[in-house]
């Protein structure tokens, strides 16, 4: 067996002590932020069923309670609502539903630290609660079940505030609200570009 040079065996603890320290740095930077966001939800037009179901694009608010531990685990909970007025066409004839959209989803986030700024991706799942607003007659609610994914970045500006901008997007199945009519029970995909601020604890 060939013998080590003294430069060798200098460079090999050298480097395994660079990469035990990497993950060790990374993990002492956890963090708990509490954030608020703001955010356009623009939802493609599906069909299915004899119907075409057309939501409309809204503004929306979204909260969120999020744990870094290290940067492959994460946790998140998520509220928000939004606006999702839905357009039923049948054989021509169209009517529509005023409605919001209560949505909470429990997310998996990995991020990593990189000087102000923590890039990070984001996936998970829960509910969308589709509510028609009162008033309305042949109307009811709808609830589904929604996957998350996105990613986005942090900034942080001050030591314990921050700006954040980040895609949301969800995928669910169109929401049946029209009691005449039969929702295109396909895949709808809302696309949420958001912008917004955390503060970290």
């Amino acid at each position: 067996m060939r013998n080590l040079s003294p430069t060798s065996s200098l460079v090999l603890p050298v480097l395994c002590a660079l990469l035990c320290s990497v993950p060790l740095s990374a993990c002492a930077q956890s963090q708990t932020t509490i954030a608020l966001g703001f955010y356009g939800a623009f939802t493609g037009t599906t069909s299915g069923n004899g119907t075409v179901q057309s939501p409309s694009n809204q503004a929306g608010g979204l909260i969120e309670l999020r744990y870094i531990a290290n940067p492959l685990v994460g946790y998140e909970l998520t509220y928000s609502y939004n606006r999702a007025n839905q357009a039923y066409s049948v054989d021509s004839v169209e009517q529509g539903v005023k409605a919001g959209a209560h949505e909470f989803t429990a997310d998996w986030v990995a991020s990593f630290p990189i000087l102000n700024f923590r890039p990070f991706v984001l996936a998970g799942a829960g509910i969308i609660d589709f509510k028609p607003d009162s008033n309305q007659i042949g109307v009811s609610g709808s609830a589904k079940p929604v996957f998350i994914y996105g990613g986005g970045v942090d900034w942080g500006v001050l030591p314990h505030f921050g700006l954040r901008a980040q895609y949301r997007g969800n995928l669910y199945r169109a929401p049946d609200l029209l009691k005449v009519a039969t929702s295109t029970d396909a895949f709808a995909r809302t696309s949420e570009p958001v912008i917004g601020a955390y503060f970290q604890f």
